[in-house]
Parts: structure tokens; sequence; C-alpha cells
């Protein structure tokens, strides 16, 4: 090889000063001449190099940040809350994928199924729903993320309403685009709304004491015994359900306001429930 890159070239290259189309070049050469490279390092400053391969070493071993974990920290969330929140199991695509599933074919059902004045089906299903995403968004049993959660600098509650917010903001959002698919039934479609927050708080308030399995179960079960009786005792097929009535919804905004006190007396506990296997 007759050409070679000339020492003052390689000092400025070991500097980072070399500018391109030199630049270029050097890189080029570096690759294939080994005569080059022993210069380079003859010239290169050794602290200056072992600073360079640390922040090559930090940046291969540093977690790669996915969409939304960028997005979130683009519009001013804290890093670390950022990387629990894009953890969370129920922000990923196949919870996300069933949850639109589920609402798809309640939605389809209240077009089919015209003989009654209350999309039955869609309000009884899409309670559960934030319920359930909360129960799974967080705890020992079914959060794969739950060993980072533990050890994060925040507080057991404070986690806790992260996680449920962001939940609850994608399922009520989803819910919320499939009632604009029932325009006929007007502000009945969203009777589901104070329903969804009673059984969410509700399941929230009870999680230290029975555990997030054991809490939600018991109150989706309570809610679907409730449908069920309510189905029971109504006059006729065309009469909503009593949850779905103005007095129901009554209720169901008393029992919401309810569990969030309880919740918020109780939430010293969710430390210490943090800290066990449950």
């Amino acid at each position: 090889m007759s050409w070679h890159v000339s020492d003052e070239d390689l000092r400025a290259y070991a500097r980072g000063e070399l500018a391109a189309p030199l630049l270029w070049s050097a890189d080029t050469h570096l690759t294939s001449c080994a005569r080059c490279r022993a210069a380079l390092a003859e010239v290169g400053d050794p602290a200056v190099l072992d600073a360079g391969w640390e922040r090559l070493d930090a940046e291969l071993d540093a977690p790669r940040t996915g969409l939304l974990e960028r997005l979130l920290v683009r519009i001013g969330v804290a890093g670390h809350t950022a990387r629990l929140l894009a953890a969370t199991p129920v922000l990923r695509r196949s919870w996300l994928g069933a949850v639109v599933a589920v609402l798809l074919l309640s939605v389809g059902a209240a077009h089919v199924v015209r003989g009654g004045e209350f999309p039955t089906l869609f309000l009884a299903l899409a309670p559960l729903l934030p319920l359930a995403g909360v129960a799974l968004s967080y705890g020992p049993a079914l959060d794969p993320t739950y060993e980072m959660a533990v050890v994060a600098p925040m507080h057991g509650f404070r986690l806790l309403m992260i996680r449920t917010v962001a939940v609850l903001g994608v399922a009520l959002g989803l819910n919320g685009l499939a009632t604009l698919a029932l325009p006929a039934y007007g502000l009945r479609a969203l009777a589901w709304l104070l329903p969804a927050l009673a059984l969410t708080a509700t399941g929230l308030a009870l999680t230290p004491r029975l555990g997030p399995v054991l809490a939600p179960s018991l109150v989706g079960g309570a809610w679907v015994g409730l449908l069920l009786t309510a189905d029971a005792v109504r006059t006729g097929a065309d009469v909503p359900l009593a949850p779905f009535t103005p007095a129901g919804q009554g209720v169901a905004a008393l029992v919401a306001a309810l569990a969030a006190g309880l919740l918020f007396l109780l939430r010293d506990r969710f430390d210490l429930f943090q800290g066990r296997a449950v």
C-alpha cells in the first residue's frame, strides 16, 4: 500500500478534529492498514481512548427505549416514571387487541339485537375492562416487571396511581370510542362510565386486604351477580337493568366516591403490600 495517513492527520483524528473528506479517507484506510492503526495507537491519548470505550460500553448496555417511553419523556414525564409506565403489561398490544376485540363484539351485538332500548351486553362488559386492566398492571403475581417496580424510588401508592391513571386513560378512551359507534342510544350508551369507576375504585380499595387477584375477581363477580339479579327482577325486555337507571347511576357514583375515600385512607398499606409476594 503506497499511501498512508500522515502523522499530523493521525493526531487530528485521535483528537476528533479531523474534518471531512480527510476523515472519511482515514476511516476507510485504518480498517485495512495495520501500520497506520499502530501509529494511531502511539499518538492517541490513552485517557481519551479509555473514556471513549466507557461511553461505548454505556451506550451498548443502556436499555433501548420504545416509542411509548420516548413519547412520555418528550412530554415531560420523568425517565424512571416513563419506564414504569411503558412496562405496564396492559399497555401492550396483546391486551389492547383483546380489549378492542371485546368492544367490537359487544358493539356489534348492540347493532344486531335491536329488541331492547339499551345495549345491555356493551354496558355490562365495558365496566369490567378497566377493572381487569388495573388488576393486571400491579402485583407480583401478574406483573412481570414487579421486581423493578419494587425498587423504584417512589411510594407504593404513587406507583399504583400512576399505572391506574394510565390504564384508565387507555381503557376509558377505548370504551369512549366504542360508545361513539352507538349513536342511536345517545347518552344512554354512557351508562357504563360510573359503574366502571365504582368497580375499579372498589377493587383497588380491597387490594391491600385481599391481594391484586382476589380483590378484582370478587368485585367483578359481584358485578356479574348484580346484573343477573337485576335481569331476573326486571319487568320487561325493554326495561333497562337497574344499574343503568338514574337511581343505579347514583348508587354507582356513591360507591365510587366511598371507595376512593377508603383507598386514600389505606394508601400507606400499599408499601407493606408492595414488599410481600401475593
